[in-house]
């Protein structure tokens, strides 16, 4: 009986030794099956993007790609557009960041020049305010309706930027690639820096025929033409496949002009034989109405909008808007023989 039993056992364990031998071999065989498809999928990753560096994010963003939360933004982009949009689908646009939304400061006196502006109060509903960061966001929504929180991974433009610095560069092309986004889903735009002063509503002096029209530094009589020093602050676009053909071949020239901001490249790009290819019909506007501290209106009774450009240092640009707007209210009183206060500090070096 114990001899028996012995041999029984024996029996057992040499059985389990050989199950337990077995479902090793099955493991190692379907970890190894699973490090060759990974290393297959990396392959073929790295195969379809050879130009970028593949990293943790870079793969979990592949792997969420579908996922609903990148749906999300999107969604609530479009319906902040439409709940700001006119009857033409056309909104105001422009970005934000903490330095210039502090109290008295750049957003401030945008949101002032609306408010007495001729024929401008009634344009605020329709502005959009892409704020850079969670501090401007949280300042843009006690001023005004329609905030929208950007959010940007990576670079921090909190801080006043200065001109033509890596970050500035950097938030320059990040606004380009937004514009595309609102091209895309069918809005027209005029995009301003935060920095314009809305004296009078700008809508009745756009171009009837252009898909694209911008604002100048230097205004040389023709709005077609090339030689005109053109300014990014203010422009007005139409949403059509020109126009977004047009966005994107201006986007993807920067990898050959990685140093420079969009103002550069289009000046760059803007006689490439691609952009007739295109056919996007561009225009640039009079600085008599379009204008700022480079070439400054020279008829207050007829002009826009004021640009804070030219001008190195935030204080010195706000020292100057407030000049400006002190001049407007002194127009609107009455005054006669007004004349511009501003660029003074801005000359400085």
């Amino acid at each position: 009986m114990n001899s028996s039993s012995s041999s029984s056992s024996s029996s057992r364990r040499k059985f389990m030794d050989t199950g337990f031998a077995i479902g090793q071999k099955e493991i190692i065989r379907i970890l190894i099956l699973f490090l060759v498809l990974t290393a297959s999928c990396l392959f073929l990753y790295k195969t379809a993007h050879p130009l970028q560096r593949l990293s943790f994010n870079n793969l979990t963003s592949l792997l969420a790609s579908s996922s609903p939360e990148t749906i999300k933004p999107t969604i609530a982009l479009r319906k902040i557009l439409e709940k700001a949009s006119n009857e033409n689908n056309t909104v105001i646009i422009t970005t934000l960041n903490q330095a210039w939304a502090e109290p008295k400061s750049i957003f401030d006196l945008f949101l002032e020049s609306f408010r007495i502006g001729q024929g401008t109060q009634k344009l605020l509903k329709h502005v959009v305010v892409f704020c850079l960061d969670s501090k401007a966001f949280e300042r843009c929504s006690q001023l005004h309706p329609n905030c929208y929180h950007l959010e940007i991974f990576g670079t921090d433009f909190s801080g006043d930027k200065a001109y033509n610095t890596p970050d500035y560069v950097n938030m320059m092309w990040r606004r380009i690639e937004l514009l595309i986004h609102v091209l895309e889903m069918g809005f027209n735009f005029i995009f301003t820096d935060t920095d314009v002063m809305w004296l009078r509503d700008p809508f009745p002096r756009l171009y009837p025929d252009g898909d694209f029209q911008m604002a100048c530094d230097k205004y040389f009589g023709n709005p077609t033409s090339f030689d005109n020093w053109a300014n990014g602050g203010f422009v007005y676009v139409r949403s059509n496949k020109r126009s977004i053909d047009f966005y994107k071949f201006w986007y993807k020239s920067r990898q050959n002009y990685s140093w420079l901001h969009d103002q550069d490249v289009f000046n760059r790009i803007k006689t490439d034989p691609h952009i007739s290819e295109i056919g996007v019909k561009i225009r640039f506007f009079d600085t008599l109405y379009i204008c700022g501290f480079c070439e400054p209106s020279k008829d207050i009774n007829v002009v826009c909008t004021m640009h804070g450009n030219c001008c190195l240092g935030l204080e010195k640009k706000i020292h100057d808007l407030n000049l400006i707007l002190d001049d407007w209210r002194k127009y609107m009183f009455y005054v006669q023989n007004t004349t511009w206060s501003a660029p003074l500090r801005c000359l400085e070096k």
